[in-house]
C-alpha cells in the first residue's frame, strides 16, 4: 500500500493539499465534471517546486513557472477522476490506516514529538485533523490503484538482470570525484542586482583560487559561507546523480586540479575545486537487487498509473481555464 501512495503524492510532509485559508473568491483553474479546482489549489501544490526554480533569464522562468503549474493541474485533475471511481466503487479506509501513515511520515521526517508536528503543519494552514483527511483520500485512492494498477505492475528476474546489466555499463565507465567548494549566498528573494553582485564576489573568489601555491581549503575556511567552511569546503567523494545538475556537470568536466567559474545552485554562487578523480567500484548483482526492483516498481507504475488517468480522463468532461 504504502508504496503505491508515494507514487502518487508522496507522502512526505507538508506534500500539498488544500489550505483551510482558501480565498472567499477564487479563480477556476479547472473544472472535472461537477468539481472545480480553484487557481489557488494548483498554487499551493506547485508552491514547492516554484520555490526552486532559480533561472536568471525572465522568459525561461516564466516558462519553467507555467510548466510547474501546468504539471500540478494534471496532478490535481488526475486525483478529483481518482476520487470520483473512489467514491462509485465504494472504496474506504480505516483510522488505524491513516494513523500509521501519520507514523511513517513522522519517522520519515524525523519528528518524534506529535506537538511539534502540529505546530509544523499549523504553519502551512493545517490541522492534525485536515492533514489525516487529506492521507485519507490518498489511502483510499492507494487502494483504487492496487485494484486498477497493481495487477498490471511486475517485475521479472529478467528484468533485473537487464537492469543490473546497463547498471554495470554506466558504472564501469563513470567516475567519481573528490571536490571542494566555496559558497557565495544568495537570498532566495535576492533581486538581480544583489545575485549580480554575489556573482562578482564569487568571480574574484575563484581568481583568488587560481592562484599558484593557494590552499583552496584554506581560502574556503576563510571565505566560504556555507556550512562545509570549516571543513575546508570539502564535499568528499560522489557519483554522477547525486549533486544538483549544474554542480555535477562542472564537477564532472574539471581536471583533478581545476577551479571551476561560478556555479548557480538554489543556495547562491559556488567555486568548485576537483581534488581527485579515480573509477567507480561496481556493487554485485545481490547488493543491487533491492534498489533496481525498486526502481523497476516505480517506473512501472508511473507509467500505468499516467495511462489508467488518461483513461478516465478521456471518459470524463475535464474544462481547462488555467
Amino acid at each position: 500500500m504504502k508504496n503505491l501512495v508515494a507514487f502518487l503524492a508522496a507522502v512526505m510532509l507538508l506534500a500539498g493539499g488544500t489550505s483551510a485559508r482558501a480565498e472567499l473568491v477564487d479563480k477556476v483553474a479547472a473544472v472535472v465534471n461537477r468539481d472545480v479546482i480553484p487557481l489557488s489549489e494548483v498554487q499551493q501544490r506547485a508552491a514547492p517546486e516554484l520555490q526552486r526554480v532559480n533561472e536568471i533569464d525572465p522568459h525561461k522562468r516564466a516558462e519553467a513557472r507555467a510548466q510547474l503549474m501546468k504539471t500540478a493541474l494534471d496532478t490535481l485533475i488526475g486525483e478529483k477522476l481518482m476520487e470520483a471511481e473512489v467514491a462509485q466503487l465504494g472504496i474506504t479506509t480505516t483510522e488505524a490506516e491513516v494513523d500509521e501513515l501519520v507514523q511513517d511520515v513522522l519517522k520519515q521526517n524525523n519528528v518524534s514529538d506529535i506537538t511539534q508536528f502540529e505546530q509544523l503543519l499549523k504553519n502551512e494552514g493545517f490541522t492534525l485533523a485536515s492533514y489525516k483527511d487529506m492521507l485519507r483520500k490518498r489511502v483510499v485512492r492507494d487502494k483504487l490503484l492496487r485494484m486498477k494498477v497493481g495487477p498490471k505492475v511486475k517485475v521479472t528476474e529478467e528484468d533485473l538482470k537487464a537492469a543490473y546489466t546497463q547498471y554495470t555499463r554506466m558504472e564501469s565507465e563513470d567516475v567519481e570525484v573528490h571536490a571542494r567548494h566555496i559558497l557565495v549566498q544568495v537570498d532566495a528573494k535576492a533581486t538581480p542586482e544583489q545575485v549580480a553582485a554575489a556573482k562578482q564576489k564569487a568571480e574574484g573568489i575563484a581568481q583568488e583560487a587560481r592562484r599558484p601555491g593557494m590552499d583552496f581549503s584554506a581560502l574556503a575556511r576563510a571565505r566560504s559561507e556555507g556550512p562545509s567552511a570549516a571543513d575546508g569546503g570539502d564535499l568528499g567523494y560522489f557519483k554522477r546523480g547525486v549533486m544538483v545538475p549544474a554542480f555535477e556537470k562542472a564537477a564532472f568536466n574539471l581536471k583533478e586540479g581545476e577551479v571551476s567559474e561560478p556555479i548557480r545552485t538554489n543556495f547562491g554562487w559556488h567555486i568548485l575545486k576537483v581534488e581527485e578523480r579515480r573509477n567507480v567500484s561496481v556493487a554485485s548483482y545481490e547488493e543491487m537487487k533491492p534498489k533496481l526492483e525498486s526502481k523497476l516498481l516505480n517506473d512501472k507504475t508511473e507509467k500505468f498509473l499516467d495511462q489508467y488517468v488518461q483513461e478516465l480522463r478521456s471518459k470524463a468532461n475535464v474544462e481547462v481555464k488555467m
